[in-house]
């Protein structure tokens, strides 16, 4: 007699799982009704139903694609980057208003965007909102934007501007036009560049080593308690917190070292 399989229901990490989606990508397919609420106790899916909307990932994949929504900071330097002006977190916030921009959903609530919606905006819309909010300071720019525009760490561009004597004006603004040829410049890009990927693996390694030490710390707690040197048991909880930060830190670290040259 053959064995008789039976299905279980499904929790949140189960179902996403079973739909093929990653959590944020279920949070958003349930707020715009492409996938349904938990049918079992409010709390987790049955299996009928999990197999009934299986194939509503995909849709939510074709909707939302596979990059997690980003706030309105990162948003805004993102169309700083894209548009060559320094664009701020109200110039996202109008777009909205204006409807050129949707808000996918929002995380501890506040409003998050997709990235690929925000690369298919308008230049000329983006370029509209920051000029009625500059005014007649339209064509200069402060440190802080001229960082974000040209997309570099600001300690750099401090050092940039002063090797190249940028003069400021009376309210110690640049010039956007002085901004942008930085921005054209290609040996100066893939200089800055270069820079960028050795500071982000020199902190990747950092943070790497500051979890390994949390995790050698927990050894010898768990030692000193299996060699009755104290008598509580260290908390199990905040080492799978720990390995679970660790692999994340050399997965970055592995990304940073793969995007050197």
């Amino acid at each position: 007699m053959p064995a008789q399989i039976i299905r279980g229901d499904y929790g949140v990490h189960q179902f996403a799982s079973h739909l093929g989606l990653s959590r944020w990508q279920m949070r958003v397919g349930r707020e715009h009704g492409l996938l349904p609420g938990p049918d079992i106790d409010g709390e987790r899916w049955s299996a009928d139903l999990a197999d009934e909307v299986r194939g509503n990932g995909a849709q939510v994949i074709a909707m939302f694609g596979d990059e997690p929504p980003i706030g309105s900071a990162r948003a805004a330097a993102r169309l700083a980057s894209r548009v060559g002006l320094d664009v701020e977190r109200r110039d996202v916030e109008m777009l909205v208003a204006r409807g050129d921009l949707n808000v996918i959903s929002s995380f501890r609530g506040y409003p998050v965007y997709l990235k690929r919606d925000l690369d298919r905006l308008d230049p000329d819309s983006v370029r509209e909102v920051v000029s009625a909010r500059k005014g007649p300071l339209i064509d200069t720019v402060d440190a802080s934007g001229a960082a974000m525009i040209l997309d570099w760490p600001r300690k750099t561009f401090d050092r940039i501007s002063a090797d190249r004597g940028l003069v400021t004006d009376r309210l110690g603004r640049y010039a956007l036009s002085d901004i942008q040829a930085l921005g054209v410049d290609e040996n100066l890009t893939r200089q800055v560049l270069d820079e960028k990927r050795r500071l982000a693996l020199a902190k990747a390694q950092r943070s790497e080593t500051k979890i390994e030490d949390v995790v050698r710390g927990w050894l010898l707690q768990c030692t000193a308690y299996v060699d009755r040197a104290v008598a509580q048991p260290p908390d199990t909880a905040a080492l799978g917190r720990a390995i679970r930060t660790l692999v994340m830190a050399r997965a970055e670290t592995e990304r940073q070292q793969c995007a050197a040259p």
